[in-house]
């Protein structure tokens, strides 16, 4: 199309004649500029995509100059949104690395002072517990194994829950 003194009206013939004359020059400034032919053609498909749904409120004066701004103006804003993208996801991957690594710390410093609990039980309280958490035994087979009853098992597992329940506390 020329350029014209009188606004263009955008009727489906005149939306096709425009696609077809300048949609493969479009997409090449769109191209060279986000390196991406699919978002290239994403941006093509929006600029054709917004300048038939709003035809009727337009007032184009040159179509070459509107479709080719229109573009330019389009893959500046898909930089700007992909830079902005790529931040955003670079201070959620450094925080979540950042908390992660925070949480193991704390997870080898809490395993390590429960483990030391652990070991200042009492000889018995002590074994029935590894018995039963460490080594997966249930009651009865602890009891079998060490010549015990079952409610004595469950006073030893009780006992030592309660000793680091209350020292867990203590701690935090």
């Amino acid at each position: 199309m020329d350029q014209q003194t009188s606004p263009i009206q955008v009727t489906h013939a005149t939306f096709e004649q425009l696609f077809e004359q300048y949609w493969k020059r479009m997409y090449a400034f769109a191209v060279k500029i986000t390196t991406e032919k699919e978002d290239a053609k994403e941006i093509v498909q929006d600029i054709f995509k917004s300048l038939w749904e709003r035809r009727e409120a337009l007032d184009i004066q040159d179509a070459e100059r509107y479709l080719l701004r229109s573009v330019k103006l389009k893959t500046m804003e898909y930089i700007r949104n992909k830079s902005t993208r790529q931040r955003h996801h670079d201070v959620i991957l450094n925080t979540a690395q950042s908390e992660y690594e925070d949480q193991q710390v704390e997870l080898k410093e809490l395993n390590g002072k429960i483990r030391a609990l652990i070991e200042s039980l009492p000889k018995q309280c002590k074994n029935v517990f590894k018995m039963s958490r460490d080594e997966g035994l249930t009651n009865k087979e602890i009891a079998r194994l060490l010549f015990i009853s079952e409610r004595a098992v469950e006073y030893h597992i009780s006992k030592a829950l309660a000793t680091l329940r209350l020292a867990l506390n203590r701690i935090n």
